[in-house]
């Protein structure tokens, strides 16, 4: 859990300090600093670590009861194998999904899979242009013939290919599912998080008459950025500069739509290079969660990204990754301790 994760990574001299969403980060802000000290402790205890030796492929030999693996320079052998490759998001990491070959060999099934935690690119014209680096809170909708299946607020960046950020990744897998699988998504946002069309409308209308002078994307940025006052302005087909007394029952209209229900082009994510996490797998019905081990190839055990599991932004996917890897790291540890006493009698 947690609690002891963060106990952990603070024996191993990684100091953590907790951000306002919850999020657990180096006090160092550096990745760095987790990889030097998980290295440093693969020392200590004498870990080998091989590198140049790309597996491509894993068999097991029924008449010796242990693993082959084929690697780029030759073969080992084993007497158990943990699979703990990650799936197909950053692939220049070596997380290219070639093991899911290897799973299918050694007798699992694979889901369809998908990038999640991946920003999201827009329609070239679309107001994002002239919003890039700008950031603001935000309700992202995902919706299939009127029906929303995904609704979440949180941080939204505006960026010059569309948009990104914590909310838009965390929705982007339910839109790339979706989309992928031929049901025609929409991503709806409101700019004003808990706000509805009536709520803002009334604003407007006060507005109009306690500051009738006032310019509309004056009025506006008392609740959003300047930049994306004006650019709503624009896309509503509203003057910025116009006084809120003068504004038109359908142009305030459409500007409140703009406000908070403002439709995004989504034309793609993009993509595996910039997807932070897989979506789909090997099936978590595969594996026994007590050890994560295989219910269909004993001695083999599945940890993290390969499995059908994949969580929100924040360090859930990391904290499924170290836990699996422990279930599987004590399971095995067991595995040969009753091993080694099954062989002490023989050796006396």
């Amino acid at each position: 859990d947690e609690q002891r994760t963060g106990a952990w990574f603070a024996s191993l001299g990684v100091e953590l300090q907790r951000e306002p969403t919850g999020k657990l980060f180096p006090v160092t802000d550096s990745a760095r600093t987790v990889l030097e000290a998980l290295l440093r402790r693969c020392d200590e205890l004498g870990i080998a670590i091989r590198t140049g030796c790309r597996v491509t492929d894993v068999a097991f030999e029924e008449n010796e009861r242990r693993f082959s693996v084929t690697h780029a320079q030759g073969v080992a052998h084993a007497r158990c194998v943990v699979l703990a490759t990650g799936g197909r998001s950053l692939p220049k990491t070596g997380s290219d999904g070639g093991a899911y070959a290897i799973a299918r060999h050694l007798g699992h099934t694979v889901t369809a899979t998908y990038p999640a935690l991946a920003p999201l690119v827009l329609a070239d014209g679309f107001l994002h242009g002239r919003l890039s680096g700008v950031a603001q809170q935000a309700t992202l909708s995902t919706t299939i013939s009127g029906k929303v299946i995904d609704k979440r607020t949180g941080s939204l960046l505006w960026t010059h290919f569309g948009i990104s950020g914590p909310v838009v990744m965390d929705a982007s897998r339910h839109w790339i599912i979706a989309q992928a699988t031929g049901r025609s998504p929409q991503l709806v946002c409101n700019l004003l998080p808990g706000c509805e069309f009536a709520d803002v409308e009334r604003w407007l209308i006060d507005a109009a008459t306690q500051h009738p002078r006032r310019g509309i994307a004056s009025l506006l940025t008392a609740r959003l950025p300047h930049r994306v006052a004006d650019a709503l302005c624009r896309w509503a087909g509203v003057a910025a500069s116009a006084p809120t007394g003068q504004l038109a029952r359908d142009a305030r209209r459409r500007l409140v739509h703009a406000l908070v229900a403002l439709p995004l082009p989504v034309i793609r994510d993009r993509g595996w290079n910039y997807a932070e996490v897989t979506a789909g797998g090997v099936p978590m019905s595969e594996v026994d969660h007590r050890t994560m081990q295989s219910r269909i190839r004993p001695g083999l055990y599945l940890v993290g990204e390969i499995l059908d599991v994949d969580g929100r932004i924040g360090g859930f996917n990391f904290q499924w990754a170290w836990s699996t890897g422990h279930i599987a790291g004590t399971d095995l540890s067991r595995t040969a301790a009753s091993r080694d006493d099954q062989r002490e009698p023989a050796e006396q």
